[in-house]
């Protein structure tokens, strides 16, 4: 990230500090320079960019003072632990960047942005996002990415639209996403499950259900699984683009959370596929916004033609003002500033989850087992002692203002489930995290005795 880039982050977070009032000087330019051990001239550009985003002005001669905040700065709420819910953090949220894109993109588009654009997207984007891609090792011709209405919606069509196979199965690892599950279920597709735990899937199950299942497509979440957290190994990558080539079977790649990596040497399914069965997807809502409701899918040319014609009978195009507002975000630098940002609070959050469980495995092994990950992001999980029922310790965290998830919805109805209780870190705060876990480790205890 370009040094201008970090010191916005460091500069943003020393005007909302509780140690800033409104109407407060900042430090001069030379002592920012020295403190920040950067240029004058890195300093000045990151100035000029805060006043441009109303967060200080300038006076002549004087130096740079905090613009009146439009709400006050609380301190975190802490009366309430939340490990529940999985929904990016709203403290997080860059609303004043966002409110800019959003004037500059009806400033720069006027009308293009009211009338009904293109089914596969704004083509402006859409040379954007291949650029971005080529970061994750997803390289693909602009003409194979196709913007929409969030990853759920790429799901949906991926579902009705016929496949080369000729297949119509749909294979999901077990647990899986609770919104796509219920999808399959109310819509009757035809669905069966692969049981994935910590250490993976059963490559040999999963090659024996490609051989006899008529699997159509293998949904997977390959890193930051959710609710399970885990990332495959690069050898285990490796063998499912394999067995998918081998038995006619394409695969759904679910890589919401890219954008977390931290892993410079992780690579998704799709690096690995030389036979153009991988259908990437990635989500733009995650780690900006939930209400942005934009996605991508990278779709191979076998099937290009067909899901440019549903997506058109579904929606026409997805909404050109976030189109156009999210490019305009993307080119800025907007976009990796505030990634930087988000990837580090959520690293801090699942640092201190992983080293709070870990103390707690060492020392409670009759009480759950929990495999620790290298790389955390936003989910974890722990597996507990079969005499000790989730739903009762759910309700017991209850009366301690602490919320945690079970994974019942995570499964399809039938299916075999474990004993685990979910760990989300994005809405938890940092101060409470291991008070938390300190909390529902004291629960765990009393309900086993």
């Amino acid at each position: 990230m370009h040094k201008y880039l970090q010191l916005q982050n460091e500069l943003e977070t020393l005007i909302e500090s509780l140690s800033y009032r409104d109407g407060d000087r900042l430090p001069s330019i030379r002592e920012l320079a020295s403190r920040y051990q950067c240029s004058k001239s890195t300093v000045i550009r990151t100035l000029d960019e805060l006043e441009k985003r109303h967060l200080i002005y300038s006076v002549d001669r004087s130096g740079y003072y905090v613009v009146k905040k439009q709400r006050k700065i609380q301190p975190a709420d802490t009366s309430v632990i939340d490990f529940a819910t999985s929904a990016p953090d709203p403290d997080l949220f860059p609303y004043v960047d966002f409110q800019h894109c959003i004037n500059k993109a009806i400033e720069t588009y006027k009308n293009d942005l009211f009338i009904y654009g293109t089914t596969q997207g704004l083509p402006s984007l859409i040379a954007v996002i291949a650029k971005l891609l080529g970061n994750h090792q997803v390289f693909t011709d602009p003409g194979n990415i196709f913007i929409t209405s969030g990853v759920q919606q790429a799901l949906s069509l991926l579902c009705i639209l016929p496949f080369q196979n000729g297949k119509e199965t749909i294979l999901i690892e077990q647990p899986s996403y609770h919104l796509f599950i219920e999808s399959l279920q109310v819509r009757k597709h035809p669905v069966v499950g692969i049981k994935r735990t910590a250490q993976g899937i059963d490559l040999e199950e999963l090659e024996s259900i490609f051989r006899t299942g008529e699997i159509k497509f293998f949904y997977t979440m390959p890193r930051y699984h959710s609710p399970l957290g885990t990332t495959y190994s690069r050898k285990d990558k490796q063998r499912i683009v394999e067995l998918a080539q081998q038995y006619d079977v394409y695969i759904v790649e679910d890589d919401y959370m890219a954008d977390l990596e931290h892993d410079s040497k992780a690579d998704p399914l799709f690096t690995y596929d030389r036979f153009s069965r991988t259908i990437y997807l990635k989500s733009y809502s995650k780690i900006i916004f939930p209400g942005l409701r934009l996605g991508v899918a990278v779709i191979p040319d076998a099937l290009k033609d067909s899901f440019n014609q549903h997506k058109r009978l579904m929606d026409i195009d997805s909404s050109m003002l976030s189109q156009a507002a999210l490019e305009i975000y993307l080119k800025s630098g907007m976009f990796e500033r505030h990634k930087q940002k988000i990837r580090s609070s959520y690293q801090r959050r699942s640092n201190l989850l992983m080293a709070s469980l870990n103390h707690f495995a060492t020392n409670e092994e009759h009480l759950f087992t929990f495999q620790p990950f290298a790389y955390p992001g936003i989910h974890t999980h722990i597996v507990l002692n079969d005499s000790i029922p989730v739903p009762a310790v759910i309700n017991q965290l209850k009366k301690y203002s602490i919320l945690v998830d079970a994974t019942d919805k995570n499964y399809l109805v039938g299916f075999p489930q474990e004993n685990i209780l979910k760990l989300n870190v994005s809405y938890a705060k940092e101060a409470v995290i291991e008070q938390g876990i300190e909390v529902l480790m004291d629960v765990l205890r009393r309900m086993h005795r």
